[in-house]
């Protein structure tokens, strides 16, 4: 058989007559009838050009056509790789890659890799969900059923504050026990509300909210806590004011969140800033100040809970206001961001607008 003949003067024969062909071809494009006609000139040039005969044509055709498919079929199983990659980048894991028969051996142990791969992350994802899903319920458990006595011991401090002491070391006893009996529940409360916050299990209502309006009520409510700690509040309010879609009973817990890590860990004889100001993603509320402590620890690791800026924990403080923070920005669909640059703290709370006259 001579399919693969090199005739030199034959190619560039058939080349000629191929160039000649290809207006034709562009011409009839669509016209069954022409197209028929222009194939038979086709193989008449094949036949020509490797001098072949209508049986060796009709081989010849046969062989190109079956590598042709399954030059295809293995283009789509590489498609099908492909999908299945962005699929595991996307974080969907409920599509596992399954090959035909006819791909390539290893083309189906990459596809097996990346089953592999995506099985033991969405295993990891569980694992990680149960845990933390656990630990939401044992904090839970635990914090309501530390309740119920502490509420007895609370109770029982405050009818022995109104009896008459016998000395002045028992009225010193007796305000140590008020005073870390109230920062117990003031911590076991933090726990409950954190884990509702973290699952959700919080009611949300969200209305058109003005900005200036709440964040002058926040900084009224904490002048004197401030003034004590030789701190001073600059106001700086956008104009006109800047209205968010945002649950107003949730958003001041955030702010007063903010305000006590303020009013516990700034330097005093600083300034604390606060301002609001609408912005193309939506509308902000921007909190800073100077930090009394070091911050030699991440914005991430810091909005973790029981994590505080003070590391010797020398300070009142449960370590669980900025999460609880994080979590209800998240319940209103805002977003919470905490910058830090040397000794300055900065949050950035940012929500949806609203109209003002919605």
């Amino acid at each position: 058989m001579t399919v693969y003949a090199d005739n030199a003067a034959t190619t560039r024969m058939s080349r000629t007559a191929l160039d000649a062909m290809l207006p034709a071809m562009e011409e009839n494009y669509g016209n069954p009838s022409s197209l028929h006609s222009v194939g038979q000139r086709a193989a008449e040039l094949l036949m020509l050009a490797y001098d072949l005969n209508e049986a060796e044509l009709a081989v010849y055709l046969a062989l190109h056509i079956l590598i042709l498919g399954a030059a295809m079929w293995q283009v789509l199983a590489l498609r099908k790789l492909q999908q299945g990659g962005e699929n595991l980048a996307k974080g969907d894991f409920s599509h596992p890659i399954t090959l035909s028969r006819g791909a390539l051996p290893e083309l189906k142990r990459h596809a097996a890799n990346l089953n592999s791969v995506q099985q033991g992350i969405q295993q990891a994802v569980e694992e990680k969900m149960k845990s933390e899903r656990l630990k939401t319920q044992l904090i839970t458990n635990v914090s309501h059923d530390i309740k119920t006595p502490l509420t007895s011991i609370v109770n029982y401090v405050d009818l022995l504050k109104k009896e008459e002491m016998p000395s002045d070391a028992a009225r010193e006893y007796l305000a140590v026990l008020d005073r870390q009996s109230q920062r117990l529940r003031k911590l076991t409360e933090d726990l409950v509300e954190a884990s509702k916050a973290s699952t959700g299990n919080i009611p949300v209502s969200l209305a058109p909210t003005d900005l200036n309006v709440l964040l002058s009520q926040v900084c009224g409510e904490y002048q004197q806590r401030l003034e004590k700690q030789v701190l001073e509040p600059v106001l700086s309010l956008g104009q006109p004011s800047p209205w968010a879609m945002a649950d107003g009973r949730l958003l001041w817990r955030v702010l007063d969140n903010l305000m006590s890590n303020i009013c516990k860990y700034a330097m005093p004889g600083t300034r604390v800033y606060l301002s609001t100001e609408a912005g193309e993603d939506g509308v902000r509320m921007v909190v800073k100040n100077i930090s009394r402590y070091p911050l030699n620890i991440s914005a991430d690791e810091l909005t973790e809970r029981f994590v505080r800026g003070d590391s010797s924990r020398s300070t009142e403080g449960s370590g669980l206001g900025l999460s609880i923070a994080t979590s209800l920005m998240s319940l209103q669909g805002g977003d919470f961001r905490l910058t830090i640059d040397g000794d300055l703290f900065k949050v950035t709370l940012t929500l949806p607008a609203a109209g003002a006259e919605e």
